[in-house]
């Protein structure tokens, strides 16, 4: 029987190498996006607006997917908002695609906020969870965006009789130019940056996460597991974290990633250097280096979201995440994090992101 895939935020991080992963094993494959990119060879692009449910039926009329990958959200002011709006985003598509009985399989993508609080309440001390983290852990009692996606889904599920499947990961590595939070192509920017100025490659974070143990997810990996998801037996109707595999710590990678682009690496000194404030006044310097060295995007806020990597390596806690429950279930797809922001950083020279 064919496949047929509607990835919303295909533009994405987690979209667009999805888009990459199914088309390359034999899905028809639509990406969903209010500007969806068209540079994925074998990607129907699909023009539509996820809080405007005439245009979701308009858009999707003569598309009858088989499984839906749910990879999109927007930021909002208040987490009160971002329930708003996320919330009704799953509902809405979930509406439009009903009538068609044609869906089998609907994944949702959130994150560890899951476990660590959203943004309102992200990480405070006073609600830190054990590590690793576990799927089986309780919802915080707090108000979270992620836990109104997956109560539209498993609404939808038991009205549509689909099945489900949640995938939570850490920090994701990979390319993708506009992206809300994006780590390594925020580190890559601002080493780029200091490469320029001779400034130092400080460490931003907290000493917890300097010190303690952490790990990623790579942008192919969490592709990986999406695909897998979709069609095997044991994962259905199951929520599954997913990185990497491994564990790191900043103190040993940092200077790793200095290195990588030969630049000194300067550890943590006793206290938070917030790279957002670093980086406040960068936008100028970049699109001189831009024009210098022929970039192909001079925009700095399209390539770096520095508030969102403070947030990561500013936790008072170190972050593990616990990947049995899926390698029990069959997945095993594994991935060292040093090499996925080496990939990166070479692909963001390679298309002309960085110098």
């Amino acid at each position: 029987m064919e496949k047929i895939a509607l990835i919303v935020g295909a533009s994405g991080i987690i979209g667009s190498n999805l888009a990459h992963e199914l088309i390359a094993t034999g899905w028809t494959t639509y990406g969903l996006a209010r500007r969806p990119q068209t540079d994925v060879a074998g990607l129907h692009p699909v023009a539509a607006d996820l809080l405007d449910p005439a245009s979701l039926d308009a858009a999707l009329a003569d598309i009858n997917p088989t499984h839906v990958f749910l990879t999109s959200w927007l930021r909002n002011d208040t987490e009160a908002e971002n329930i708003r709006v996320n919330g009704g985003m799953v509902r809405n598509l979930l509406a439009a695609l009903s009538p068609k009985k044609s869906v089998q399989h609907v994944a949702l993508v959130t994150g560890l906020k899951h476990y660590l609080g959203p943004f309102d309440s992200y990480a405070r001390a006073g609600a830190l969870p054990p590590t690793p983290v576990r799927e089986e852990m309780p919802r915080l009692d707090v108000a979270n965006f992620y836990y109104a996606q997956e109560d539209e889904v498993y609404a939808a599920a038991e009205r549509d009789g689909f099945t489900w499947s949640i995938h939570r990961p850490h920090t994701i590595i990979g390319k993708a130019v506009g992206n809300l939070m994006n780590m390594g192509s925020t580190l890559a920017v601002y080493a780029s940056i200091c490469k320029e100025t001779g400034r130092p490659f400080q460490w931003p974070g907290s000493q917890a996460q300097w010190e303690g143990l952490s790990d990623v997810t790579d942008a192919r990996v969490i592709a990986k597991q999406l695909a897998w998801a979709a069609t095997a037996e044991a994962a259905r109707n199951e929520a599954f974290n997913i990185t990497n595999g491994d564990y790191f710590r900043w103190s040993w990678l940092w200077p790793r990633l200095a290195a990588w682009f030969g630049i000194e690496a300067a550890g943590f000194d006793g206290t938070v250097h917030s790279l957002e404030e670093a980086m406040a006044g960068d936008a100028p310097l970049w699109r001189d280096m831009a024009a210098r060295y022929n970039l192909a995007e001079a925009d700095l806020d399209r390539l770096a979201s520095p508030w969102h990597t403070d947030l990561d390596l500013g936790r008072p806690i170190e972050v593990m995440t616990d990947m049995s429950k899926s390698r029990q279930a069959g997945f095993h797809v594994y991935q060292r994090s040093e090499e996925s922001f080496f990939d990166l950083f070479a692909q963001l020279r390679s298309d002309r992101l960085i110098p």
